[in-house]
């Protein structure tokens, strides 16, 4: 199967990948399939894919909570080398294109005292909600690439 082609079973199609790299083979490896796991694990535990409710939760923490998958994946990426490039694929892609720009736009807010604005945390709130969405495909990828369940849907959020 091709790269682009497990990107569009996960709806992550929007990426910008160089075309190069979606027409290569994709067929993970051991290492990708730890590494995937070890980041699924956190994302399924981390307000990255769980909802935080109006009245409960900090902004500011959640901030920090999404922001830690940049250290994380790194830590990641470390233990389990070089052979989980098809993973390191996905991973930088994800960081840089999806997680970074809601970041950086929220981290600048944050200092210049955003979180003490109602309705800016309101609006800080929704981006989360849309960031979330496309997390929570990211981990369903992520565990198909592992080769486990995915239990990203598994608690009902009513």
């Amino acid at each position: 199967m091709k790269l682009e082609k497990w990107l569009e079973q996960w709806d992550l199609i929007k990426l910008q990948i160089n075309a190069g790299f979606l027409r290569m083979e994709w067929s993970p490896q051991t290492a990708d399939k730890d590494a995937a796991w070890d980041l699924y694990f956190e994302l399924l535990t981390r307000i990255t894919t769980q909802p935080l409710p109006d009245t409960h939760g900090d902004e500011k923490a959640a901030l920090e909570s999404v922001y830690q998958l940049f250290p994380l994946t790194r830590a990641i990426l470390l233990r389990h080398g070089r052979d989980c490039i098809n993973f390191l694929k996905i991973a930088v892609v994800v960081l840089n294109q999806i997680v970074r720009p809601f970041t950086t736009e929220w981290h600048r807010a944050a200092l210049e005292g955003a979180f003490d604005d109602p309705d800016k945390c309101k609006r800080f709130r929704d981006e989360l909600s849309d960031k979330q969405a496309q997390l929570r495909q990211y981990a369903s990828m992520l565990a198909a690439m592992a080769g486990v369940e995915d239990l990203t849907e598994i608690e009902k959020t009513d």
